[in-house]
């Protein structure tokens, strides 16, 4: 390599060179263009759609139709359009999915930085109370909030936030614990800045690279975890179309009309798929030992 070419991929910035490694894994640009298809056509739903008549209205002399010129994806059995329900359905699945990860993010990120950067008292008190709750299944901890605190979909993201802030502390933690003895933190210390200033300026964004990755993933998961506390008939109420809400309707109708589970079905299957598929590529082009 001459110099102008060192010169050049050394000038260039983290983002720059994370996303020249991002484009070369197709996998990863599948996943993500899938996303963005899905986020424009759930963010575009409520201007093609109009929730009243073709969401939630019904239509008995077009019950159970299957897909057709008219009803690309069939027709359930009140006769609401099942392609309105799942692309407006997206906005449910999307918005429980990043609104769980993010209170969890915010919530594992306080306590994970506390417990590795003070470690001792504080660092047994916070990692003790989390192995409690890792000890208990997700969806399990995830019914008993939704339980008490009722169907929604506030209550839902709450609910699912418990098993992401779980996951976020561990990995703040370990980051934070491997980062805090570094020397550039002990000049921050000597020149007299807070401790709240120095994990949020100084060893927060040193830990970016693991959070991103298992943001995506565990967007993934609770779009799965979402979907089955709805068809188990704890989570978004009826009659919004959220994905698993579907799956449930469309079980007693499986050997007549069988493309009203196949369809939500697949549309779980392919948004996770496309997340994970991200998140993977984002893994090996955060990962330094990676580099080309």
């Amino acid at each position: 390599m001459d110099s102008y070419s060192t010169k050049h991929v050394k000038s260039r910035t983290l983002f720059q060179e994370t996303w020249r490694r991002l484009v070369k894994n197709k996998g990863a640009m599948i996943g993500m263009g899938f996303l963005i298809f899905l986020i424009l056509a759930a963010l575009l739903s409520p201007f093609i759609f109009n929730y009243e008549t073709d969401v939630i209205g019904q239509n008995m002399s077009d019950r159970l139709m299957g897909p057709c010129a008219t009803h690309w994806f069939g027709t359930d059995e009140y006769g609401r359009d099942l392609f309105a329900r799942v692309i407006y359905g997206a906005r449910y699945s999307l918005a429980i999915g990043v609104g769980s990860v993010t209170i969890g993010l915010v919530v594992g990120t306080v306590l994970g930085s506390l417990a590795g950067f003070y470690g001792g008292p504080v660092d047994s008190l916070i990692m003790r109370a989390i192995d409690i709750f890792y000890s208990i299944p997700n969806i399990l901890t995830a019914v008993v909030i939704v339980s008490l605190l009722g169907t929604s979909t506030v209550n839902l993201m709450i609910a699912l936030a418990f098993s992401c802030a779980s996951s976020f502390s561990r990995i703040v933690r370990a980051s934070v614990m491997t980062i805090r003895d570094q020397e550039y933190v002990e000049s921050s210390y000597a020149m007299g800045l807070p401790t709240w200033k120095i994990i949020a300026k100084h060893i927060l964004p040193n830990c970016l690279s693991p959070i991103i990755v298992q943001i995506t993933l565990l967007i993934g998961s609770t779009i799965i975890s979402a979907s089955s506390l709805s068809f188990l008939g704890i989570g978004v109420p009826a009659p919004a179309p959220e994905w698993g809400a579907l799956l449930s309707a469309g079980r007693g109708h499986i050997r007549d009309a069988s493309y009203m589970c196949v369809i939500p079905g697949l549309a779980i299957m392919f948004t996770v798929l496309a997340l994970n598929l991200l998140g993977d590529g984002l893994r090996d082009a955060l990962d330094p030992k990676m580099k080309k």
